[in-house]
């Protein structure tokens, strides 16, 4: 591999590892705009094993919003990412395949009105196909697998 090969590899890399961030960031601090904007334009998500729905992005974001507005504190972490370039029309790496854990600590609004303890966790394992686009990488598919959840 020449260094101009690994150079453009790691570059990609970040950009992912960004794109996942990104991701994760929308969703804690309920940017639904944003979250749509992570997506191709026929991109899709499946939080069906978590107890929510698959569909198109946008329809995915409004029932996040709708499902996740009890729980004005959310944090996604997002850990072991393990990123897999693929081939798209014979150009190498326009495609990457992302395995990720994570765990999801959220609280439901406090007393007062403000956040309090995260009384609800849950983890599993995300599956991401992202494609490159004249914008840069976008999602194409986001899958849920929860693994488990603790609940009050």
């Amino acid at each position: 591999m020449t260094q101009r090969v690994e150079l453009a590899t790691v570059l990609d890399r970040l950009a992912v590892d960004g794109l996942i961030t990104d991701y994760a960031v929308t969703v804690d601090d309920g940017d639904w705009e944003g979250y749509r904007e992570l997506f191709t334009a026929d991109g899709r998500a499946d939080y069906t094993s978590a107890g929510g729905i698959e569909g198109e992005a946008g329809a995915v974001a409004d029932w996040l919003a709708e499902s996740l507005r009890g729980f004005p504190a959310r944090q996604h972490l997002i850990v072991n990412r393990r990123v897999r370039f693929e081939v798209l029309e014979r150009d190498t790496g326009d495609v990457a395949r992302v395995q990720a854990d994570y765990v999801n600590p959220m609280a439901t609004a406090g007393a007062d009105g403000g956040s309090a303890v995260p009384d609800f966790v849950c983890g599993g394992r995300y599956a991401f196909g992202l494609v490159r686009t004249a914008d840069g990488w976008r999602l194409r598919h986001v899958a849920v697998r929860e693994k488990w959840r603790r609940l009050p």
